[in-house]
């Protein structure tokens, strides 16, 4: 990596609890392909202020993560139709000033789907209701799933979240042929130990996807293998839509093989 210099671009990430896996991927990439960037993790007091700061210094590009992508749709200038459409952001990228607003978690789910050949017509039972849980619903909507269930403890945000989609809302769990786990359960932290899903259900699905991304193995992901269920995890979630952001900043689209060795490197 270059020394850092007055004519290097930062990138950053705003998140509640921070990781070093988009450091590490970011910034692997561009030594590997000699950028003059840097790339840094935060996790701020005030988004609002945080935001600001983006624009004020400026930063060329900022990922967003829970609990942030929904409060920062307000601060920006624009709003691209991937993040319009599910009204919640990942990206921001800056342009002189003015401040653009994009979700490539759609994206890199609805990929996943097609790539792991995801039947449409099973049912699926989607647990969570924020910021993400809306591009991953949407993704599947997109994709051509109709049987599909929300599972959420907050009932107003549960229901508006499965009206959005053509989904249903429950405030308990239920069984289904795939099973996605959207919330912080078995996040590295408070809640690392806690299954998303119950072992009985797990043995009633036959794919289990789980968002969680750090660590890549969560308490679900590892019932669903010793099952034998198919899994799609957090790990492929975010190099995908990494990789996405990585284009957005830098011009650069990545190779499949870029991506593999990066992300294998951010865990490391």
């Amino acid at each position: 990596m270059p020394i850092l210099n007055k004519d290097m671009q930062l990138c950053v990430s705003f998140a509640a609890r921070p990781s070093n896996i988009g450091t590490r991927f970011h910034n692997y990439l561009y030594d590997e392909l000699d950028l003059n960037f840097v790339y840094k993790a935060f996790a701020p007091v005030d988004i609002e202020q945080a935001v600001l700061g983006v624009r004020g210094l400026p930063i060329r590009g900022a990922s967003v993560s829970m609990p942030f992508k929904e409060a920062v749709i307000p601060l920006v200038d624009r709003m691209h139709a991937s993040a319009t459409a599910i009204d919640s952001v990942n990206t921001i990228v800056n342009d002189d000033g003015v401040l653009t607003a994009y979700n490539t978690d759609y994206l890199a789910v609805e990929s996943l789907l097609r790539t792991h050949a995801v039947d449409p017509s099973a049912s699926v039972v989607l647990r969570g209701s924020g910021g993400m849980a809306k591009a991953v619903l949407a993704a599947f909507a997109g994709v051509g799933f109709e049987d599909l269930t929300v599972v959420a403890r907050n009932e107003t945000a549960g229901r508006a979240l499965a009206q959005r989609y053509g989904a249903r809302w429950s405030a308990h769990e239920e069984t289904g042929r795939v099973l996605v786990n959207v919330t912080p359960l078995g996040m590295a932290g408070a809640e690392a130990e806690t299954q998303s899903f119950s072992d009985s259900v797990v043995a009633a699905a036959e794919v289990v996807f789980d968002v969680v991304a750090l660590p890549s193995e969560t308490p679900l992901i590892s019932a669903a293998r010793a099952a034998g269920k198919q899994v799609i995890t957090g790990a492929e979630v975010i190099a995908l839509q990494a990789a996405e952001q990585f284009e957005l900043y830098t011009g650069v689209r990545l190779s499949a093989d870029q991506v593999r060795r990066a992300s294998e490197f951010s865990r490391a």
